[in-house]
């Protein structure tokens, strides 16, 4: 597993890729990992990645490597 993966062109590292997915800094982060799903927007490759965007939220969010699709785990 690499820290790095490219997403729509550009090497991104977990810290980035979930702050697209949360459009938004963040607070931590863990690594990037390939999901077992493929993207329903486009069929591409989805990464995941597990985050921390405030002290008391822990968001399992997941991102389209070819396109701006992405989505988290919230209700």
């Amino acid at each position: 597993m690499s820290d790095n993966r490219v997403v729509q062109g550009r090497m991104v590292t977990a810290q980035k890729l979930a702050e697209m997915i949360e459009d938004d800094s963040i607070m931590e982060v863990d690594s990037i990992a390939e999901a077992d799903r493929e993207c329903p927007d486009c069929g591409g490759n989805v990464l995941e990645v597990t985050y921390m965007p405030s002290v008391t939220e822990l968001v399992t969010g997941w991102k389209c490597q070819d396109c701006d699709w992405s989505e988290d785990d919230r209700d």
